[in-house]
Formats: C-alpha cells, sequence, structure tokens
C-alpha cells in the first residue's frame, strides 16, 4: 500500500487525499505534524533522495510526498493517481509559503 506523507492542515495534502479516496484508492496517511516519528521518517526520506533537491532552499516541504511499496518517492501524486487510474478531486487549490491561495 501506498504511504502518503502530509499534514491535515495542508490543502494540497487535503486535495490528495481527497482524490485518492473518491477514485477508491488506498493508502495509509503519515502525518508529519501529529507524530514525531513520522517526521522523523519523512525527513530522513527527503535528506537521502534526490527528488526532493529542487525543493531545497525554496521553502516548500515536498509534501504530500508519496511513498511506493517499493521505496520510491513521488511527489506528483496527480501524475500518479492519473496513472493509477484515479480522479483529481475538486479541491480549493494550494497554499504559498505567504499564505497566499490557502
Amino acid at each position: 500500500m501506498i504511504k502518503i506523507y502530509g499534514r491535515s492542515d495542508c490543502i494540497d495534502c487535503i486535495a490528495c487525499k481527497k482524490s485518492f479516496e473518491e477514485s477508491g484508492l488506498e493508502y495509509d496517511f503519515r502525518d508529519i505534524g501529529e507524530s514525531l516519528r513520522e517526521l522523523a521518517v519523512f525527513l530522513k526520506i527527503r535528506d537521502l533522495n534526490s527528488i526532493f533537491n529542487d525543493l531545497k532552499g525554496t521553502g516548500k516541504i515536498g509534501i504530500p510526498a508519496l511513498v511506493t511499496e517499493s521505496h520510491d518517492v513521488i511527489l506528483d501524486w496527480e501524475k500518479y493517481l492519473l496513472a493509477s487510474g484515479g480522479q483529481i478531486a475538486e479541491s480549493a487549490g494550494a497554499c504559498d509559503i505567504d499564505g497566499k491561495g490557502c
């Protein structure tokens, strides 16, 4: 089962979860804001995977981050969802670091 690392108050994570649910795709949501253990696991994933390199220094966290059973890390959850036969749920849009779009 795919793991989704994110936060319950992240608009992108909410949209990701809603899309997975409406598409009937199973997932295991790991809230990095609710659990220090999950935050530590996510930080290790982020530190060790080059997929996050372009995000470093931008103020972006890199969530939602999908981790497959084979430990591949995916940041483009929409592309993954569509490739898995799912559909993107209607959502409110993304938050920027300055709070715009929330």
